[in-house]
């Protein structure tokens, strides 16, 4: 089984989300953004390390928030989701073909990737309870 990240990025109420880009196996699908874990690394360097190359920003990885396991048609993956905020740098978008700034009610409104789902429907409980 595969383990990727994801961020989970909340500004001002509003849930930081990216879109995958043409050509991806999961092309127009929304995400929490992320990726897979290189040998060695920790589930938070890699998480600093993919919103740089993806975003170009620098970001504080802070606690776990939820797990997702996954089996895609190319294998399994366990996606784990922590809470991320940015410290230094603007969003560029260079490996997404956008990204959103989603108020919790407007969740529901975009197609995720199926092993975000779960994130989501998480997240949208979560952010009830504060």
């Amino acid at each position: 089984m595969k383990q990727v990240t994801a961020a989970i990025w909340i500004r001002d109420g509003k849930v930081f989300i990216a879109k995958r880009p043409a050509g991806d196996k999961l092309q127009d699908k929304w995400e929490f953004p992320g990726g897979k874990l290189e040998v060695g690394e920790t589930p938070e360097e890699c998480l600093r390390r993919e919103m740089f190359e993806e975003f170009g920003i620098d970001v504080d990885v802070g606690d776990f928030f939820e797990r997702s396991i996954y089996t895609y048609e190319t294998g399994c993956i366990e996606l784990l989701a922590y809470f991320v905020r940015c410290c230094s740098g603007r969003v560029g978008v260079h490996a997404h073909d956008e990204v959103f700034w989603a108020e919790p009610a407007e969740l529901d409104m975009f197609d995720f990737a199926p092993a975000d789902i779960p994130l989501v429907s998480a997240l949208k409980k979560y952010l009830k309870r504060r």
